[in-house]
């Protein structure tokens, strides 16, 4: 048996075909409160952190990442957090167009958030097309209204019988493969209304440490673990078939 502890991170990727990594990046207010500090402080210390991370991704040879930046039920949250993690957002819009080789794609509805960000989402998204490594960021974005959003555009087309490879040819992640890998922080254990559809067969990693303390080399242990699983897709390995 092969020993995933010392082969290097980037042939574990390889040999578990690990291609797609998703991650509910959770802790980021609970990181700043046991620090005496607002929990602005604490987005923005994560949002320098997913910049760390995404970048590692790449380097490792993952073809693609999707993170979930701001979801549509996080608008409920107080005016100045909010008001806050935009201004993260443009300002890491700004630098992004120079990021190497990463494809931007902004899943979701952020035009809704506000015609400046839905301008300048959609702006980044036309510069970074075709890109080799891509990048999914989730902003206002909800699982159950992705759904409904792609049974929508269906309906609207006219289909009188809709089917999964319909289903899936309409969602906001649509030209990228299904995450074969969802890593939560923060401790929590729930998905939260994220990649519904698209993670039925992925392996799920939870972590307990808060998003802006989770490393690099936290995403190794995530990816050895994987490494390690046996995905059945609902069958039953080799030597149960015998």
């Amino acid at each position: 048996m092969t020993d995933l502890t010392t082969m290097p991170i980037t042939e574990v990727v390889e040999k578990s075909e690990l291609k797609h990594i998703a991650f509910i990046m959770d802790g980021n207010g609970r990181w700043a409160r046991q620090r005496n500090l607002p929990r602005e402080a604490g987005h923005t210390a994560g949002a320098a952190n997913f910049k760390t991370i995404v970048r590692y991704c790449k380097r490792i040879g993952i073809q693609c990442c999707t993170v979930y930046a701001f979801s549509t039920e996080n608008i409920r949250r107080p005016r100045h957090e909010v008001e806050a993690i935009f201004r993260l957002l443009l300002s890491y819009i700004e630098e992004a167009g120079s990021e190497k080789d990463i494809e931007f794609r902004f899943i979701g509805n952020p035009a809704a958030l506000s015609e400046n960000i839905g301008r300048r989402t959609k702006a980044l998204e036309d510069v970074t097309r075709g890109r080799p490594y891509r990048l999914n960021i989730a902003l206002n974005y909800g699982g159950r209204d992705e759904i409904v959003n792609a049974v929508n555009t269906l309906l609207a087309e006219g289909k009188q019988k809709i089917t999964e490879d319909d289903i899936s040819a309409n969602l906001y992640t649509d030209t990228c493969p299904d995450p074969d890998l969802v890593v939560r922080t923060g401790k929590e254990m729930r998905i939260s209304n994220f990649l519904l559809w698209q993670s039925a067969y992925a392996e799920f990693y939870f972590s307990d440490k808060m998003w802006p303390d989770y490393s690099t080399d936290d995403v190794d242990e995530a990816v050895r673990d994987f490494a390690g699983r046996s995905r059945r897709w609902g069958g039953l390995d080799k030597d149960e078939t015998k």
